[in-house]
């Protein structure tokens, strides 16, 4: 930003400062766009794509309106993105990442991290995994349905709640801040699950916070999307233990528990037990020991920052101080960058 702009944003007028700030609208009407475009489309999906999916068996009747909530974030998100001069990638999900190795490394982890919290569970003598319940061709096929069927969940729900809304919301009070607020809403969004009880709940928020962390360390989406993708495939068809209170059929083995439901989960499956909170922990723990760096968000593309402006009184090849670089947003932003 220049000396005349920064002058013309201290001399906007009260109303203006409103709307307007010294990186141009404000995060809370802009947020505000983004809900109103999301509530023309959804309006214009129950009055014309809802009744085309009347006959639908209830699986494919959820994957398509998974397929259907992802087109729309993904509309409103990209409309937001020309407004705003930026591109979908800024927002979590770059598709050139797309089933790379960050993908792969979150899908390991979250296979992972569930078979940590059985064993656990099992050498307490609380889970135990039962026999194979389903031959091999069937396997198979239940394998595939659900892997198709879990990865439109984690692409839709890690981009519905951890897309442009927690952009624009960290653009406003910070990063964290905002993480807690969405997660707190992710968690929310489990209430309707048959099965799902108050622990359950808590552990999906922090779930959600978890997942803020992944974003938050590799700067997109993708590692949080495969992480999701296998901890609701490993529950649903490989263990076969209920998902956030959800049991389906075509499961791989066929567990049983012993125990307190706040041990064991209960209804709601593993995600109902205290156990998963030192789970995520230790997980958690790892991972911040791996992943130092932070990544996301990133700077403003639409920022110059000063010293990025060769000075004439500088000597020739001098590196650029990045203090000097942090000082000068800190004029033009009028508060420090975000703590880690």
């Amino acid at each position: 930003m220049t000396e005349i702009e920064s002058d013309k944003v201290v001399n906007a007028s009260p109303l203006r400062k409103y709307f307007y700030g010294a990186d141009g609208l404000r995060a809370g009407w802009r947020l505000l766009i983004f809900v109103a475009i999301l509530a023309i489309l959804f309006r214009l999906n129950r009055q014309f794509i809802r009744p085309l999916e009347h006959g639908l068996d209830d699986v494919t009747d959820e994957m398509v309106g998974d397929i259907v909530d992802f087109l729309f974030f993904l509309l409103a998100s990209w409309i937001m993105a020309r407004i705003e001069k930026r591109t979908i990638a800024d927002y979590g999900l770059p598709w050139r990442r797309m089933f790379r190795g960050e993908f792969w490394q979150g899908a390991l982890l979250g296979f992972a991290a569930l078979t940590m919290l059985l064993v656990t569970m099992r050498a307490m003598g609380i889970f135990y995994f039962g026999r194979i319940a389903l031959p091999g061709a069937e396997s198979l096929r239940f394998a595939g349905l659900y892997g198709l069927a879990f990865l439109l969940v984690a692409l839709t729900e890690e981009f519905h709640f951890r897309g442009y809304g927690l952009f624009v919301l960290s653009k406003g009070i910070g990063f964290w801040p905002s993480a807690l607020l969405i997660s707190a809403f992710f968690g929310y969004s489990h209430l309707g699950n048959s099965g799902e009880d108050w622990l359950g709940l808590v552990n999906a928020s922090l779930g959600g916070l978890f997942f803020c962390f992944l974003l938050r360390r590799t700067g997109n989406l993708w590692m949080p999307i495969g992480f999701h993708l296998t901890w609701d495939w490993g529950q649903t068809f490989f263990y076969g233990v209920p998902d956030s209170g959800l049991v389906l059929p075509g499961h791989l083995f066929s567990p049983s528990t012993s125990g307190p439901a706040w041990l064991t989960g209960g209804s709601v499956g593993p995600e109902g037990s205290v156990l998963c909170l030192p789970m995520l922990a230790v997980v958690g723990f790892i991972l911040s020991r791996w992943l130092r760096e932070i990544k996301y968000p990133g700077l403003d593309p639409r920022v110059r920052p000063r010293d990025s402006i060769p000075r004439v009184d500088a000597e020739p090849g001098a590196r650029p101080n990045p203090r000097r670089w942090e000082e000068s947003i800190k004029r033009d932003f009028g508060r420090s960058l975000p703590e880690p």
